[in-house]
């Protein structure tokens, strides 16, 4: 129990009027020092904390307060974690989920919002945030006929500010870009680190997939949609580098391993990767209990450890210590690293989601396309 709650639990009359000063008086989730207490006020049977940390029992269950309506939970969290959750009320034998009333913090994703909890030492950085000062990026619609997919791709682009057709720029290929851009701040990130120097100018091509699980999942098809249709359609559009080290595919979860699967299938067109989180699901005994979906990841990752090459030259891989893919990731690195390729991994305390993936973006940006600052910096 931490001390804030001591002294609430030792007041002499525990009354509405008494939580309600208590309430007013702290800001919640409540830090002090590495333990961080969750309060909750309503009628319930009971409340649990519904957390995303991998190895936590994800239902932590809350005590009452003596009589009141108030519930809490503590927990110890390291120094610098971020945590995302929802409260789960249950009532009358009914659950419901709802994020924390008393945490204005939210973080958003294709499947709605939960509340953020910042432990001790966490702060949003703030090249993530607009600034006014910063000129701005252009984001343009493209399109792509693509045979190997069956149909025209719609992508964006990401244009750097005061382009010039007589210089040539580096390209990064991004799944999922829409979600970059809407959860990750992506166009906002690339242009405070471009504004600051910290990476070159570059010209980001967005893309999306309506059947991404399939597409994403280690498929020959999607592929040579990269390099042997995508590419060339930005190349006659665009004044790109033409060399291999200034042409980059990036993704997170999935999209890390079409990344890595791209990249693979066509050595030497692409030689920055960025992986986050990615999905490397592989089996040394028996099955893999990830699902049939992961089936072709799996036949990927297998071959790909039995036999590793070098495909590109530079590759940043990150991954939060409270995902469960955190083994997968950590096990990719010393093989990417043993053929020769140079490999830059990092983790965070944080889970598999797109603010933890824009906290990545600063490190792993600067590492593959550094700007003029950051080279003399580094």
């Amino acid at each position: 129990m931490t001390l804030a709650i001591r002294r609430l639990e030792s007041s002499q009359v525990l009354d509405d009027e008494v939580v309600e000063d208590f309430l007013e008086l702290h800001e919640f989730p409540l830090r002090e020092g590495t333990s961080t207490t969750f309060v909750y006020r309503g009628e319930a049977d009971r409340v649990f904390l519904r957390h995303f940390i991998y190895g936590l029992p994800s239902k932590q269950r809350f005590q009452r307060l003596g009589e009141t309506d108030l519930w809490y939970l503590v927990l110890e969290l390291p120094a610098g974690s971020r945590v995302e959750y929802k409260i789960d009320v249950v009532q009358d034998g009914k659950h419901r989920w709802v994020r924390d009333p008393l945490n204005p913090l939210r973080a958003r994703d294709p499947f709605g919002s939960n509340s953020v909890c910042q432990g001790h030492g966490y702060r949003t950085p703030e090249w993530t945030r607009p600034d006014p000062h910063v000129r701005k990026g252009e984001m343009r619609p493209f399109a792509v006929k693509s045979e190997a997919l069956g149909g025209k791709r719609r992508l964006q682009l990401y244009l750097p500010p005061r382009l010039r057709e007589t210089s040539r720029y580096p390209l990064l290929v991004v799944h999922d870009g829409a979600d970059y851009i809407r959860y990750s701040a992506l166009k906002t990130v690339v242009d405070n680190l471009i504004y600051r120097q910290e990476v070159a100018p570059l010209i980001l091509a967005l893309t999306t997939s309506d059947d991404r699980l399939r597409e994403y999942g280690a498929d020959e098809r999607h592929a040579r949609f990269l390099a042997d249709e995508l590419l060339p359609a930005l190349e006659e559009e665009l004044p790109l580098d033409p060399r291999p080290a200034a042409r980059g595919l990036m993704g997170a979860s999935f999209g890390a391993v079409a990344s890595l699967h791209g990249a693979w299938s066509r050595p030497g067109h692409f030689g920055r990767l960025l992986l986050q989180s990615g999905s490397f699901a592989f089996t040394d005994i028996g099955p893999s209990r990830r699902g049939p979906v992961f089936d072709p990841v799996v036949r990927f990752v297998n071959a790909y450890r039995d036999g590793p090459v070098a495909f590109s030259d530079r590759l940043f891989v990150s991954c939060g210590t409270y995902e469960s893919l955190i083994y997968e990731n950590r096990s990719m690195v010393p093989l990417l690293q043993s053929t020769g390729m140079e490999v830059r991994y990092t983790e965070a305390r944080d889970g598999h989601n797109w603010e933890n993936w824009r906290d990545r973006l600063r490190e792993g940006l600067s590492y593959l396309f550094p700007g003029p600052l950051w080279m003399v910096y580094e």
